[in-house]
């Protein structure tokens, strides 16, 4: 088991010393993955509520600040050599295909074959209409096939496509990323739809626990979506012990330890509490376990990830 943290793409510590002082200190400490999300603009006001609060609202409020998520993600190379980088997750409408694949394809070869490609069909209906996006209520279409359309340019030494999206042929598209067959594919979400996107088209699946509509936030809660997903692979004719299994613990904003139904909330309590949660996890095959460290100042967010690495991995 590999353990992240996610890199800042919004809020007070996205400028250069929050994201270099994360990334090499994250480094130091031995994390094996850096996060990135994935937001370009915030509009000043959206209908749809945000999937992973209560309450509906984004972290970080109506401030419109954003990163890019590829620039952040090649910045981060730059500056490590050992943790793997994450699309956390990358929209995948939100850019053209073939320049998404593309992007990520060059940042796999000057990280040497360290990304790995977190992929979701995004929420945010606004955010598609600023930047162009195909139509949002057609999503998860364009996601599906924007995702072949990658391992199209990513595989094949003569790729083309001809979709409802996507259209090339008689290109050449190199450089190859290093990784072969192509940077694995982590696939977000929770819902159905995501669950056979991943059996589909997926390496690893890669849920939210704080989802309101799908809670993960107890082990018998995961254990059930972890069932869900193997006997859909097993339906659709997919061994179910060849999809990783990833898990991002984020619990942004949430203070009580128990859940609504009165268990203890994952990764809350003791230290030895959330050594045994890991523990759970590593049973369950879980390969990459995500935590969020994100606190107003940057030494409150260091000293989140110290502990973490000092008093809990280490047990």
């Amino acid at each position: 088991m590999q353990f992240g943290f996610g890199l800042p793409t919004r809020g007070p510590l996205a400028n250069l010393d929050g994201v270099r002082t994360m990334a090499t200190r994250g480094e130091e400490l031995g994390y094996g993955y850096l996060t990135v999300p994935d937001h370009l603009v915030i509009p000043r006001t959206y209908d749809h509520e945000y999937p992973y609060s209560d309450s509906g609202e984004m972290p970080g409020g109506g401030s419109g600040d954003c990163l890019d998520q590829l620039t952040v993600m090649t910045f981060a190379a730059a500056i490590t050599t050992k943790p793997r980088l994450l699309t956390s997750v990358l929209v995948v409408p939100h850019r053209p295909a073939v320049l998404t694949a593309k992007m990520l394809s060059t940042i796999d070869v000057l990280s040497n074959g360290r990304i790995s490609v977190g992929v979701g069909a995004g929420w945010m209906r606004e955010e598609f209409e600023a930047l162009g996006a195909p139509p949002h209520a057609e999503r998860g279409k364009v996601t599906n096939e924007y995702i072949r359309a990658f391992k199209e340019l990513w595989t094949e030494d003569s790729p083309s496509m001809q979709g409802d999206y996507v259209n090339f042929s008689d290109v050449i598209f190199e450089p190859k990323p290093v990784q072969k067959p192509h940077p694995p594919i982590f696939v977000g979400g929770e819902s159905g739809r995501a669950l056979h996107r991943t059996v589909e088209l997926g390496d690893a699946w890669y849920p939210i626990g704080a989802n309101p509509r799908n809670r993960m936030d107890t082990r018998g809660r995961y254990k059930a979506n972890v069932e869900r997903l193997h006997a859909l692979a097993a339906e659709k004719g997919r061994d179910p012990s060849a999809i990783t299994l990833a898990f991002w613990a984020n619990w942004a904003g949430v203070t009580e330890t128990e859940t609504d139904d009165g268990s203890r909330r994952l990764f809350m309590g003791s230290p030895e509490e959330i050594a045994s949660d890991i523990e759970f996890f590593r049973e369950m095959n879980v390969s990459v376990l995500n935590f969020n460290f994100l606190s107003p100042s940057l030494s409150e967010t260091l000293e989140k990830m110290d502990q973490y690495a000092k008093d809990i991995l280490a047990l």
